[in-house]
């Protein structure tokens, strides 16, 4: 579990926007998000999350998808 930080996922925002798990997938650098199991869904890969950079890429792809919450504010 990740002490620093959480990352928050809208399935349904992600699951009706086609593309976008992709999209999620591509632009983190480091690999926080890999496509789910179902169609056009994506999954947190949790012993990554604590590596994320706060590059704010995946919020931009989905601003109403995606929200990274610091744990330490």
């Amino acid at each position: 579990m990740a002490m620093f930080i959480r990352v928050d996922v809208d399935k349904s925002v992600i699951e009706k926007t086609p593309g976008l798990a992709d999209k999620l997938v591509e632009v983190c650098p480091v690999n926080i998000f890999k496509v789910g199991s179902k169609p056009s869904s994506v999954e947190i890969v949790e012993d990554n999350v604590d590596e994320c950079t706060l590059c704010d890429l995946c919020m931009q792809a989905s601003p109403k998808g995606v929200r990274v919450v610091k744990l330490y504010e």
